[in-house]
């Protein structure tokens, strides 16, 4: 009775429909260890790290990125003031610029103002005017009637030609003219430099001899010696010195053996005239160059 009950509630084995639905026993074992002990076969976590190394690495990080910062800057403020031929690895050759010697505006007398200050309504120069000129650069020959110290009128006056004299001589004599200072000097190149200041009694003379010179010039008179036609010259816009006027001329082409540049100057109660002279014709960068020095002390 009992082996008869047993033979009818065994199932009998069925066969699976399609190969494709009939796991191999390899994934059936695979699948039941899965279900039945994850624990075992799943990657351990990872133990928690402590934080202090990370934090510790995170300030020598940030000190370092502080310290190569400074240098970075201090190496850029450096470069910004070296002329470009003493940055290594850039050196190029000279662009015809002068080695002049290191400027100064010079002392002013106890309580004087500055010419463009408040309250300087004549914008006065109160500053030794021939304090005022610029030096001559490394390699002159220094003109020894021009040495930077007082010169008369007449030795501006040298500069035009003969039969202007007398009439800008009584013009200027009218115009409360205090002194005249000036300085020249000789390149190697032959370039020849002559710096005239004028100091009037005040802006309104100063300003009434440029504007004189400058419609004589514009009417091809007053021009220099040696100079029989002149043009305008536009050098001077890339100059920017601020209450400083410039008007500037060349010698037009075709000219002689040699040719002249000149700039006046215009600075509150002083006018400044920039002379070169050059055997071939003159060059413009030290040209540039010295007027924009000579602005800078006047300014």
């Amino acid at each position: 009775m009992t082996e008869q009950t047993q033979t009818e509630t065994r199932p009998e084995p069925t066969a699976p429909a399609t190969a494709e639905a009939a796991p191999t026993e390899a994934a059936t074992a695979e699948a039941a260890l899965t279900e039945t002990a994850p624990s075992e076969f799943a990657p351990a976590p990872a133990p928690k790290k402590s934080r202090r190394p990370l934090l510790w690495g995170i300030a020598r990080w940030t000190a370092a990125l502080l310290v190569c910062g400074g240098v970075g800057t201090g190496a850029a403020m450096g470069i910004t003031a070296m002329e470009r031929t003493e940055v290594p690895g850039l050196a190029t050759e000279s662009d015809g610029r002068w080695e002049y010697p290191e400027l100064a505006l010079p002392a002013l007398p106890d309580g004087a103002p500055r010419p463009f200050s408040d309250g300087n309504d004549a914008e006065i120069h109160h500053a030794d005017l021939r304090k005022l000129l610029l030096p001559a650069p490394a390699g002159a020959t220094v003109d020894p009637k021009l040495d930077g110290g007082w010169a008369g009128l007449d030795a501006y006056l040298a500069e035009l030609k003969p039969e202007d004299r007398p009439e800008l001589k009584a013009f200027l004599t009218d115009s409360a003219l205090r002194h005249v200072a000036a300085r020249g000097w000789t390149m190697p190149d032959g370039s020849t430099t002559r710096i005239h200041l004028l100091r009037f009694s005040s802006v309104a003379f100063s300003e009434a001899y440029k504007d004189e010179l400058i419609s004589d010039v514009f009417r091809g008179e007053r021009l220099p010696v040696g100079v029989e036609a002149s043009e305008m010259d536009t050098f001077h816009q890339g100059i920017d010195v601020p209450d400083v006027s410039f008007y500037s001329y060349k010698e037009k082409e075709p000219y002689g053996p040699a040719q002249t540049r000149w700039t006046f100057v215009q600075a509150g109660d002083t006018f400044g005239v920039v002379t070169q002279t050059r055997k071939g014709g003159t060059l413009a960068v030290p040209f540039e160059q010295t007027v924009a020095l000579q602005a800078q002390l006047l300014g």
